[in-house]
């Protein structure tokens, strides 16, 4: 097949695949969706927590000379960012891609109203504690990330188109495709499931795709500012200090 041929069937492929899925594939959490993203992220010592955002550069091989300096950030090669929400089954609910390579996560991440940081150089016990169940709740999207270049060659490798739009629809495509896998893995999860998830269920190594639909035999109390309020919420966990 001629290399213009080949090119053109990508372009039609991705739009296609864009086109007839993204409704579905890139749609915002419903009702039932968000009940067990909060349930899940409950039981992981986050309440009110739904998932984790994080970007990703793709390098630009072919970006025109003009937008270089644009396009180039602290590596000094041009690429563009994927920004991304992925849950605890690492379906990405959130996509958007077309930011300059020049910005970094805090320019990308800004618009956002709610974020929970991470602790820098923690020493106290509750601080340790947090830092470290917050860094592996932060595992989810950067693990969506290896997934997502493992399934996909396309994005693992640098970009060599010339058009950023063609590029987006490439990208976007690849993101549909990898909820249509994650869809079709995700196992029908039962009564005994749950109930063995329950025992087995670990703070820093989340199991993945496995549904739960809410807290069995124990009421949690929401979090407030106040040490006393906090301590409580962490012992019931099963975190001492």
């Amino acid at each position: 097949m001629a290399k213009s041929t080949s090119i053109e069937c990508l372009q039609r492929f991705t739009r296609g695949i864009v086109a007839l899925y993204s409704a579905e594939y890139l749609r915002a959490p419903t009702l039932a969706d968000l009940k067990r993203l909060l349930a899940k992220g409950e039981r992981r010592g986050f309440p009110r927590m739904i998932e984790s955002i994080d970007c990703m550069h793709w390098q630009w091989k072919n970006c025109p000379t003009a937008w270089a300096g644009e396009y180039s950030g602290r590596k000094k090669i041009p690429t563009i960012i994927l920004e991304a929400v992925a849950s605890y089954d690492t379906w990405i609910w959130h996509a958007f891609f077309g930011m300059p390579g020049a910005c970094n996560d805090l320019n990308v991440l800004a618009k956002w109203a709610t974020f929970v940081k991470t602790i820098p150089n923690p020493t106290r016990p509750k601080e340790i504690t947090f830092a470290k169940a917050q860094e592996g709740y932060r595992k989810d999207v950067e693990r969506c990330f290896g997934i997502l270049q493992a399934h996909f060659g396309i994005v693992r490798g640098v970009a060599r188109g010339w058009v950023k739009e063609d590029l987006r629809y490439i990208m976007l495509a690849c993101v549909i495709l990898h909820n249509m896998i994650v869809e079709d893995e995700r196992p029908e999860d039962t009564d005994e499931d749950l109930e063995s998830d329950e025992e087995e269920d670990n703070n820093m190594r989340p199991r993945i795709a496995e549904v739960w639909d809410g807290p069995t035999g124990q009421d949690f109390e929401e979090v407030g500012r106040d040490a006393h309020t906090f301590e409580g919420f962490m012992e019931r966990l099963g975190m001492s200090f």
